[in-house]
């Protein structure tokens, strides 16, 4: 929820609903560039349209050339698969189609789960240029709306807006003289909440097994390296100064130890398991209801 008063701009995109808050309504011709960055980065990064300019990987052993944005997102990615030792890679693509959450959005396995292929055999991203030895389905899900967060911010900023609320269905950046209050979303049940945290110039991301899932037990957080859904942690929150890294890193949560993420990264954050525990960073400015 945006600050009492402030003016909210919403709208779809990427598959997402977004809101952007400000102090004062955005000039008609900020809109446009906001919408116009949101719909040039669908082109560019969604599995889900035949016409991207990652969907030509998908068809045949080609190179295609990315935005200078997709820098940004290989380091991450890549030391993100080092970290996890290949349980988080971009090419998780083709291990959640093969249970069903592809262009189609059937939601029914084709078969059993797939482990998705080792970055180092058959992909070559190399800054904005991507290369596949083989077809390969490129999914940044991980870390793409968590970047688009940051790069709409860019054009507020360009506009010399410099208080905003950039929220893309739950991956947040903040930027304000008094922080905001933000519920934490229970992962069973979307109309509670299990704590709140205050979010005071900086990003805030979460990833939970509820959002997408369908089937048996089926759901989006896939460890890559069998191809199967996570079963232990079920939500995730992160802050950072970098809304990417935040949604990043709320993802791999999922998959690596924090200890091993903070040696890396500097970040925040709160895991929920399964079995109901809960444990946070000593950072983490978060209050859970008991």
């Amino acid at each position: 929820m945006p600050h009492p008063g402030w003016d909210t701009f919403a709208f779809d995109g990427i598959g997402t609903a977004w809101e952007i808050s400000t102090p004062d309504p955005l000039a008609p011709a900020v809109r446009a560039r906001l919408l116009q960055a949101v719909a040039d980065y669908d082109l560019s990064y969604s599995r889900f349209r035949p016409d991207s300019l990652i969907a030509d990987l998908a068809r045949a052993a080609v190179t295609v050339t990315l935005p200078e944005h997709a820098e940004q997102l290989e380091a991450v990615f890549r030391t993100l698969y080092r970290l996890s030792g290949g349980s988080m890679t971009p090419l998780v693509g083709g291990s959640l189609e093969q249970l069903g959450y592809g262009p189609d959005y059937a939601l029914v396995p084709r078969g059993p789960a797939r482990p998705a292929p080792r970055w180092e055999d058959v992909l070559r991203w190399d800054g904005t240029t991507v290369g596949c030895t083989e077809p390969v389905v490129l999914d940044v899900g991980a870390a793409g709306k968590g970047q688009l967060v940051d790069l709409l911010a860019e054009i507020l900023r360009a506009d010399d807006v410099t208080h905003y609320l950039v929220d893309g269905s739950g991956d947040m950046l903040h930027a304000g003289p008094a922080p905001l209050r933000v519920g934490l979303e229970h992962p069973y049940d979307p109309a509670q909440a299990i704590g709140v945290v205050e979010l005071g110039n900086r990003a805030l991301c979460a990833s939970a097994s509820n959002r997408r899932a369908w089937g048996d037990g089926l759901h989006h957080v896939l460890d890559a390296a069998t191809g199967r859904p996570v079963d232990t942690v079920v939500a995730t929150w992160t802050t950072a100064a970098c809304t990417l890294e935040a949604d990043a890193l709320a993802t791999a949560l999922f998959l690596v130890e924090p200890g091993l993420l903070e040696e890396e990264f500097e970040f925040d954050w709160l895991r929920v398991f399964s079995d109901g525990r809960a444990h946070c960073s000593q950072g983490f400015e978060g209050v859970l209801f008991t």
